[in-house]
C-alpha cells in the first residue's frame, strides 16, 4: 500500500478519501529488489512509473571510467521516473541503495487518475515542483557551500523530507548512506567527507554511528546548512515551526 506516497501528495493537495481511495488501486506488481541493483537504466523508455514503498534508492549519472555523481535520493513515498506527461526516455540510472520494496503505476492510469481528480494533478504538479527544487539546491550546494555546509544541508534535507512521510526518530533518523554515497552526492572526496563529519560531530552538531543520524539540535545545523525547508514546497509556517524531528512511527530499510 502506498501509504507513504498518499501521506506526502496529502501535505501538498489535501487529498479526499476518494482521492486517498483512487491512488490506492493505481498500484500494482510489488516487488522486492535486493540492494545495489539497478532499477532503470539510463536509455530506458518508461512505461509505467515506479513508486517506492521502503527502501532507499538513488538516481545517478555515471561516465565511462567509473565515476558517479548521485543527482537525487528516492526515499518511501518517492517516484522511481517521472509522471507520463512527460517523455518517457530517462537521461538517468536508478540503483537501490538498501532493499527496496516498490510497486508500479501504469501511465495510463496514473494519468486517469489525473484527469478524474485537480487534488490528485496538484499534488504530483508540486512534487515534481520540489524535486526540481532539490536540484537546484543540490547544485548550490556544489557551488557555493563549503563541505561544512553542504553534509549539513544534505543531512537537513533527508530528515525534513523524511519526517513529512513519518519516518523520522525522536531526534533523527535512519540514513543507510555511506561516505562514498554521500561524497558522489556533494562532490567531494571520501577523505573530505570522513574529516568533515568529523568536524560536525565535535562541533555537537551530528552524531552518526551504525546508519542511525542523530541530530541533538536542529535549529543549529540548519543554521550552518543555511537551510530554509520552503523549497520543498513546504509553507513558510511550516518551515518557521521546524523543531528538532518529531517521533513518528516507522524507519527506513536498513542496508
Amino acid at each position: 500500500m502506498p501509504h507513504h506516497l498518499i501521506r506526502k501528495l496529502d501535505r501538498y493537495a489535501g487529498l479526499s478519501a476518494d482521492d486517498k481511495e483512487m491512488l490506492q488501486r493505481l498500484v500494482c506488481d510489488v516487488a522486492w529488489v535486493a540492494s545495489d541493483h539497478d532499477l532503470i537504466d539510463e536509455g530506458a523508455a518508461l512505461r509505467q512509473v515506479g513508486v517506492i514503498l521502503d527502501g532507499w534508492a538513488c538516481c545517478y549519472k555515471q561516465i565511462e571510467d567509473g565515476r558517479r555523481q548521485i543527482v537525487a535520493y528516492l526515499i518511501p513515498g518517492d517516484l522511481c521516473g517521472t509522471p507520463p506527461v512527460f517523455p518517457s526516455i530517462v537521461n538517468y540510472s536508478v540503483a537501490t541503495l538498501t532493499p527496496v520494496r516498490v510497486a508500479q503505476i501504469p501511465a495510463h492510469a496514473l494519468l486517469s487518475a489525473m484527469d478524474k481528480s485537480p487534488r490528485i494533478t496538484r499534488a504530483f504538479w508540486l512534487d515534481l515542483l520540489a524535486s526540481f527544487a532539490i536540484q537546484r539546491e543540490w547544485t548550490a550546494n556544489v557551488g557555493l557551500r563549503t563541505a561544512r555546509e553542504r553534509i549539513a544541508h544534505l543531512f537537513c534535507e533527508i530528515v525534513t523530507r523524511l519526517r513529512a512521510v513519518g519516518l523520522t526518530t525522536a531526534d533523527g533518523c535512519n540514513l543507510p548512506l555511506t561516505q562514498e554515497d554521500i561524497g558522489e552526492t556533494v562532490g567531494l572526496s571520501t577523505v573530505h567527507v570522513n574529516r568533515t563529519l568529523q568536524e560536525l560531530r565535535a562541533a555537537g552538531l551530528i552524531s552518526l554511528k551504525r546508519q542511525q543520524l542523530v541530530i541533538p539540535d536542529f535549529a543549529a545545523l540548519r543554521a550552518v546548512a543555511h537551510f530554509d525547508s520552503t523549497y520543498l514546497c513546504r509553507s513558510r509556517l511550516e518551515a518557521d515551526a521546524d523543531p528538532p524531528p518529531a517521533a513518528m512511527a516507522g524507519s527506513a530499510v536498513p542496508a
